[in-house]
C-alpha cells in the first residue's frame, strides 16, 4: 500500500501536498496507520522479494551446474571420437555364391609323380581300380619352374592344377600321386593355394606370378599313405588403402588308406581331395564406428545449451540487479514520505 501511495504521489504532486496538509492537520490519525503499515506490508513485500532472489540464485547455480556438465560432455565426446578413430571395429560379412572363381593349387611333388586327377560331384568318389598305376588326368594342369623367392638361388618345380568351382554340386578334385623311393623318414608333398587359376593362365610372367603367390600365401602338406580331405573357405580382407587381399582357410581331415595290393610295395601313394566348405565368401574390413556428423550434431546441441544457459544467467543477474534497485528506490521513497 505504501508503494502504491508513493507511485500516486509521484504522479500527482498536488495530491501529495494535500496529503501532507492532512498529515499536519491530524497527526494523531495519520501516524498510527503509517506505523502499522510500516510493520506489516513492507515486511511482507520484503519476504516475497527475498524468496524471489533466493529462487533466482538457486536457479542460477543449477544452470551453472548444467553448463559444467555440458563442458564435460564436450570433452568426453571428443575423447571418445579420437579413441574410436585409433581403434576401428572389425566387420565381417558373408556373401553367398553359386560358383567360385576356380582357385589354383600349386603342388611341389619333388620326385613324386601325378598318376590321376579327376573332378567328381556330390562328394562321390568311386573306388580306385588300379591304385598305384597311371590313370586319367582330366584336370587342367600347368608345369612351371621358377627360382625360390626367399633364396633366389634354388630352382623350384611346381605343378599347378585348376581347383573346383561349382559349390552347389559339391564339386571336388581328387588327385593321386606316386613316389617310388624317398631318402626321408617321412614323405609328404607341399601345396599352395592361390585365389584364381585364370589369373595364372593370363599372366605373361608366370614365374613372377608364382613367386608373388609363394611370398603372399601359406604352404601346406599332405602325407603319403593317407587320404587327405581339404575343405576350403575364402576370406577377403579390405585394407585401409582400398586394396583387397585374399586368403584361404582350411579344414583338413585325414583317413588311413588300406593298401590292398597283392604284393608288398616299398613305394608311397598320396591321395588328396579339394572341395569348398560352403558357398559363403567371408569379407573382413575395418569400420570406424565414430560418425563425425553425429559428433558435430551433438556438439552443436551442447554449445547451443551453453549459450542458452549463459544468456539465462546474464538475464537472471540483470533481473536481480533491477529488482534490488527497485526495492531500494521504493524503500527510500517510503522513508521520505514518512519523514
Amino acid at each position: 500500500q505504501l508503494s502504491e501511495d508513493v507511485e500516486r504521489v509521484s504522479e500527482n504532486p498536488t495530491d501529495e501536498t494535500e496529503g501532507e496538509m492532512e498529515v499536519h492537520e491530524d497527526a494523531s490519525s495519520v501516524i498510527l496507520p503509517d506505523s502499522e503499515l510500516g510493520t506489516t506490508a513492507p515486511s511482507l513485500r520484503f519476504s516475497k522479494t527475498c524468496l524471489k532472489n533466493v529462487f533466482s540464485v538457486i536457479l542460477l547455480f543449477i544452470y551453472l551446474l548444467l553448463m559444467a556438465v555440458a563442458v564435460f560432455l564436450v570433452y568426453q565426446t571428443i575423447s571418445d571420437f579420437r579413441e574410436k578413430l585409433k581403434h576401428p571395429v572389425m566387420s565381417v560379412s558373408y556373401k553367398e555364391v553359386s560358383l567360385y572363381d576356380a582357385p589354383g593349387i600349386a603342388f611341389y611333388p619333388g620326385k613324386a609323380r601325378l598318376l590321376s586327377c579327376k573332378h567328381h560331384y556330390y562328394d562321390h568318389i568311386p573306388p580306385l581300380i588300379n591304385p598305384g598305376q597311371p590313370g586319367d588326368i582330366e584336370c587342367t594342369t600347368r608345369r612351371i619352374n621358377y627360382t625360390d623367392p626367399f633364396t633366389n638361388q634354388t630352382m623350384k618345380y611346381a605343378l599347378v592344377v585348376q581347383g573346383p568351382r561349382d559349390v552347389k554340386k559339391k564339386e571336388l578334385v581328387f588327385l593321386q600321386f606316386h613316389l617310388n623311393e624317398t631318402d626321408q623318414d617321412f614323405s609328404a608333398i607341399d601345396y599352395l593355394l592361390f585365389s584364381s587359376f585364370q589369373e595364372f593362365i593370363n599372366s605373361p610372367e608366370k614365374a613372377e606370378f608364382m613367386k608373388d603367390c609363394e611370398s603372399s600365401y601359406s604352404s601346406w602338406k599332405f602325407s603319403g599313405g593317407f587320404r587327405t580331405w581339404v575343405k576350403m573357405s575364402l576370406v577377403k580382407t579390405k585394407e585401409e588403402d582400398g586394396s583387397e587381399t585374399v586368403e584361404f582357410k582350411q579344414e583338413t581331415s585325414v583317413v588311413n588308406y588300406i593298401d590292398q595290393r597283392t604284393q608288398p610295395r616299398s613305394d608311397q601313394l598320396f591321395f588328396v581331395v579339394f572341395e569348398w566348405k560352403d558357398p559363403f565368401i567371408q569379407t573382413v574390413q575395418d569400420i570406424i564406428t565414430a560418425n563425425p556428423w553425429n559428433m558435430i550434431a551433438l556438439l552443436c546441441g551442447i554449445f547451443l545449451a551453453l549459450f542458452k544457459a549463459a544468456d539465462f544467467a546474464k538475464l537472471s543477474v540483470k533481473w536481480m540487479i533491477k529488482i534490488r534497485k527497485r526495492h531500494l528506490k521504493r524503500r527510500s521513497q517510503v522513508m521520505n514520505h514518512i519523514n
